[in-house]
């Protein structure tokens, strides 16, 4: 058993705020047996590590990490996105972003890097400055920035702190220094004013408000991600869909997209 993991679970445990009996019940053994492994008196067994590791939510790239500390193999494929092996949740996604059309839509990965998007979402973010649109591309920094879509963000104050809170649960969730860094290097780009949730909302959600043109985009934000994922990239993979918020909203996107599809056709 490595020396690091009587601290590693303690620290978990600590951070999801569950006592060594909580823990005990959830991962099937008793108070007695997490207390001696926290204190290093017992060496636990690779099933006993993945199941305290599942009753912890700990996602698959530190469960992989727990195991090593614990003296064995990772037990979660780590290879990257491009691998052959992918090749089927390429496609998937690819058609999902496709099926959204008209509307924008994207993938992400843990630290809001884009793995890929829609027509419409380029569309959408086409006055953004080039360097950020360029590979790679940041999504959550395309968004915020003043060379993105933050000059025409109507909302930004509110939508702004939305995002970057969002992201410090992530990373209070997770430790990741990396994450750490990017919700620092956000967080200035978040109005001070930002600090109460304003009026606008369509009954149940903040939407997105963009000006564009004459007219205002309103989008509603979904995400979903692979809940059954054994891979440690496919785990981390989160899609993002806009939706509007009202038939004008619909109508504006329909007309966007129509246009963008002609562009690539001639």
């Amino acid at each position: 058993m490595g020396e690091d993991f009587p601290a590693a679970l303690r620290g978990w445990r600590s951070r999801r705020r569950l006592s060594q009996l909580e823990l005990a019940a959830r991962a099937g053994t008793t108070q007695r047996h997490v207390s001696f492994l926290e204190r290093g008196r017992s060496a636990p067994g690779r099933p006993l590590v993945v199941r305290l590791a599942e009753a912890l939510e700990v996602p698959l790239r530190e469960r992989n990490q727990l195991l090593l500390t614990a003296g064995y193999a990772p037990a979660y494929a780590d290879a990257p996105l491009g691998d052959a092996r992918y090749a089927a949740v390429r496609d998937a996604l690819e058609r999902v972003l496709r099926g959204h059309l008209p509307y924008p839509a994207m993938v992400v990965d843990r630290y809001a890097r884009l793995v890929s998007a829609n027509r419409a979402f380029w569309t959408l973010t086409g006055d953004a400055a080039p360097e950020l649109r360029q590979e790679p591309v940041n999504v959550a920094r395309l968004l915020l920035d003043p060379r993105g879509l933050a000059p025409a963000i109507v909302n930004f104050a509110e939508w702004a702190r939305h995002v970057v809170d969002a992201m410090r649960r992530q990373a209070d969730h997770t430790p990741d220094p990396a994450l750490d860094e990017l919700v620092a290097s956000l967080e200035p780009l978040v109005p001070p004013a930002a600090e109460r949730l304003g009026p606008d909302h369509v009954g149940f959600a903040v939407p997105l408000r963009l000006r564009r043109g004459d007219g205002e985009l309103r989008l509603m934000t979904t995400l979903a991600h692979f809940g059954t994922a054994v891979d440690v990239a496919v785990s981390e993979l989160r899609l993002e869909a806009f939706l509007p918020a009202d038939d004008a909203t619909a109508e504006l996107l329909a007309d966007l997209d129509r246009a963008a599809a002609s562009r690539l056709r001639q």
